[in-house]
């Protein structure tokens, strides 16, 4: 094992630059290179990706990776790239002809990291072709989306069960950045572990103090921490007007700020990112689209304007706020209206079934198809227009469609890949002669090849509107050039779309016949209640440590106070310093660990300034830490 380990890390300085392993890294490769199933549990920014990457790289055959996020996934792929390794991607919308290039260059060994959204594992051309590809490990990204239980539930997952049986002996690891014990629970369940192990790093971040701060004016709440904790800053809000709107406000205040929400343009997202990458602009205002796959270690601030539906996204979005192991801090601003507002949107998530039919029914109609047809056929949706036709609420029809995605009839794409993709077909020396012969296109051929590389050997993702800034010309004469390029088979040019995409799973149902189970509604609308209900908790709540209550949360029982955040330090003031109360009440949790023990005894342990110890431990039984047994001995609650 000891050489294996050592391969591994020969990989890892020569393909990523690091010397050694972050913490839990090597864990998760050797289990998974023992053909073990595993589960790994990292925060976001822990490194995820190396645990399949490394080892796939040190052995024979395909990594099949199956990830929810589009965006993500061409990140991941184009990074491979970039370090001369093979990698490819399938999602919905791909064409039919280069799907077949891409599986076939899969069986021919062309291809080491294969990356798959879950709609596309029901494909049967992938599942024809799935048996040849040599796949040597499976694994899961945003394993949370497989349980029911969890934040993010996605029916598409459940296929991944049915792949299993296509890929005989070969192990599944499966990675998530947040999971509850029963999350846990379920997706080594859902995924078929034969044995169950999990590999989890302790959620607690004491480098990161968590802060609710309650005002009536969030904008100027806002401002003042801005002005106070200087570094660069994310800030979340539930709507992409919104981000523009704020974003805009702050720059009057003079605080440098951009925006960023799923709705932008390629080009845009690219520009705003590297701007506050670059610290160009220090304060991000973004909608949760932001933030996947950025790897920014020093965000000193991460603010929210709202609150999230969930414990899992906040943690989660929070999260990106010191990285590099310096104080950060993660501040939710809250007033009653959070209430209203988190209600509403519950309300709106879960129409009356009846009316979720009426809307299946105007989705058959709005497209023209029969009962008993449309099975398997994609149209482009235009929700505004739909609505608009039918006067129906625009909030309530997106989410009775996510109900219907749910029942498996229909499968909604709000984001399609919209980035255009390019292969070169021609050779060097005949895309050289047809450079002579024509001038006018000379230069951007040039520009295309100094900007973006792997394009004669397969796909890669380009910007018109990049390439259009960067030669002088117009984004349609980009257009117009490489239209013109692919009629002489010099290239192949798939223009990327950004209308959303609606494919019915089933042939229309008959009026009056649409079946809703319980467990794509009624179980999904109660756990969802529970989890705004324990959001709603952790933000009105004022008696038990924020980190305590996070890490019990996701099953950490023994979390110690942090001494830091808005409730710890409000106890602690004119008293103990924060310091000072981190080590006493770890070394109280530390002796009442292996048994209880008696206030006295425990205090007479204790070579603490005294006073100060009891004051911690009254401190620990107020905010639910310690309890007294029966027998008056303290135990950990």
């Amino acid at each position: 094992m000891a050489q294996k380990l050592k391969k591994y890390k020969e990989i890892l300085t020569e393909y990523w630059g690091y010397a050694d392993f972050r913490p839990l890294q090597a864990d998760i490769i050797l289990s998974v290179a023992e053909g073990k199933d595993t589960l790994g549990l990292m925060p976001t920014g822990g490194g995820k990706s190396l645990t399949f990457q490394v080892p796939a790289m040190a052995h024979e055959g395909v990594c099949l990776v199956i990830t929810p996020l589009i965006a993500l996934m061409k990140d991941q792929v184009q990074n491979l790239r970039s370090r001369g390794i093979k990698a490819e991607s399938i999602h919905s919308g791909m064409r039919h002809d280069t799907m077949v290039t891409l599986l076939d260059n899969c069986v021919l060994g062309g291809v080491k990291f294969l990356y798959v959204s879950p709609e596309r594992l029901g494909n049967a051309l992938f599942l024809e072709k799935l048996p040849g590809f040599n796949v040597q490990w499976l694994v899961v990204d945003e394993a949370h989306c497989i349980s029911q239980w969890g934040y993010d539930f996605r029916p598409s997952y459940l296929r991944i069960r049915n792949i299993r049986a296509h890929l005989t002996g070969v192990p599944v690891l499966a990675l998530t950045a947040t999971a509850t014990p029963q999350v846990v629970d379920d997706i080594q369940q859902q995924l078929e572990f034969k044995v169950p192990r999990v590999f989890q790093m302790s959620f607690a971040r004491e480098n990161l103090a968590y802060y609710v701060k309650k005002t009536e004016d969030k904008q100027q709440a806002l401002v003042r921490m801005l002005g106070r904790i200087k570094g660069s800053s994310i800030v979340y809000v539930r709507s992409r007007k919104k981000t523009k709107e704020l974003a805009e406000w702050l720059t009057q205040q003079g605080i440098s700020a951009t925006f960023y929400h799923a709705g932008l343009d390629g080009v845009d997202k690219e520009k705003k990112q590297q701007l506050w990458m670059d610290d160009k602009v220090m304060v991000m205002v973004a909608t949760n689209a932001f933030g996947m796959g950025i790897d920014k270690p020093e965000v000193r601030l991460v603010v929210h304007m709202e609150l999230p539906d969930s414990l899992e996204s906040y943690f989660q979005e929070a999260g990106r706020g010191g990285r590099d192991g310096k104080q950060a801090y993660a501040i939710a601003l809250y007033n009653k209206t959070d209430d209203r507002k988190l209600k509403k949107r519950f309300t709106d998530a879960y129409p009356p079934k009846d009316w979720i039919e009426k809307v299946y029914q105007s989705l058959c109609n709005y497209f023209q198809l029969a009962v008993h047809s449309g099975a398997e056929r994609t149209f482009d949706f235009d929700l505004p227009d739909f609505c608009k036709v039918f006067r129906y609420s625009r909030t309530q029809t997106y989410y009775a469609l996510k109900i219907l995605q749910n029942t498996g009839h229909l499968h909604y794409v709000e984001e399609p890949e919209n980035t255009t993709r390019l292969h070169f077909l021609a050779h060097r020396d005949e895309l050289f002669r047809f450079q002579e012969q024509n001038p006018r296109i000379k230069d951007l051929i040039k520009l295309i090849l100094r900007s973006y590389s792997g394009l004669f050997s397969s796909f890669a993702y380009i910007s018109e509107a990049y390439l259009a800034r960067k030669s002088g010309i117009t984004r349609e004469q980009v257009y117009d050039i490489l239209s013109s390029m692919a009629k002489y088979k010099l290239v192949t040019y798939i223009p990327g779309k950004k209308m959303p995409q609606l494919t019915f799973k089933q042939n229309r149902v008959e009026p009056g016949t649409l079946y809703i189970g319980r467990d794509a509604y009624d179980d999904l609308k109660e756990r969802h209640g529970q989890r705004i209900a324990r959001m709603l908790q952790y933000a009105a709540g004022d008696a038990v440590c924020r980190s305590v209550f996070l890490l019990h949360y996701f099953g950490e029982k023994n979390g110690a106070p942090c001494g830091q955040c808005d409730v710890c330090s409000k106890a602690l003031v004119n008293s103990l310093s924060g310091a000072e109360f981190q080590r006493l009440s770890a070394w109280v949790l530390q002796q009442l660990k292996d048994a209880p023990m008696r206030l006295e005894k425990l205090v007479e342990k204790g070579t603490q300034d005294e006073k100060k110890l009891i004051k911690t431990i009254r401190w620990m039984l107020d905010n639910k830490n310690l309890k007294t047994g029966a027998d008056g001995l303290l135990e950990i609650a």
